[in-house]
């Protein structure tokens, strides 16, 4: 239509409004063999009750995509708001040049996946599907262990947002 707004301003004024949401920051990690990785996560949640499934969006540019995309389970941790440094790591660096699980604490966990000990919250989750979302490919998780060991608040959106991404979205 000719009253429509330009695209690029459409997509400017969505980013403006979707900026003013204030979400839970996330650590999804993954193995393949000896291989781990991990990534802090801004699109995510919950997608359905019955039965439960949760969507995590992983971005194209990420390694943690490209170990994610061969492997039928993920970890997501809902990162602590004590644990800003562990966000920094894993949105802050990128695996193909750091090795982020020398520089915290973790143990193997369901299906060999790494499991970060700052993050008393987390569930790890099958993969029923992966759906090409644009630069993101969501991944439909179905849980399948989940661990609640602690209440309080996660880390959000807008504390996160003073980190320097490892890779571009």
């Amino acid at each position: 239509m000719a009253d429509d707004p330009p695209r690029p301003l459409v997509e400017e004024a969505f980013d403006r409004l979707l900026g003013t949401l204030d979400q839970p920051m996330l650590v999804v990690t993954a193995r393949r063999g000896d291989e781990r990785s991990g990534c802090l996560v801004g699109f995510a949640g919950q997608v359905s009750i019955r039965p439960a499934r949760f969507l995590v969006c992983l971005s194209v540019q990420n390694r943690t995509y490209r170990v994610a995309r061969h492997v039928d389970h993920l970890a997501v941790h809902f990162v602590p708001e004590s644990s800003a440094d562990l966000a920094r790591l894993f949105g802050g660096h990128t695996g193909d040049d750091v090795d982020k699980f020398a520089c915290c604490t973790w143990h193997d966990g369901p299906h060999g996946l790494p499991i970060l000990d700052a993050c008393d919250n987390r569930f790890v989750g099958t993969v029923v599907e992966r759906l090409p979302l644009g630069d993101h490919v969501g991944f439909l998780l179905e849980p399948d262990h989940v661990h609640h060991g602690a209440d309080g608040h996660q880390l959000d959106l807008h504390r996160a947002k003073r980190i320097d991404p490892g890779h571009p979205a």
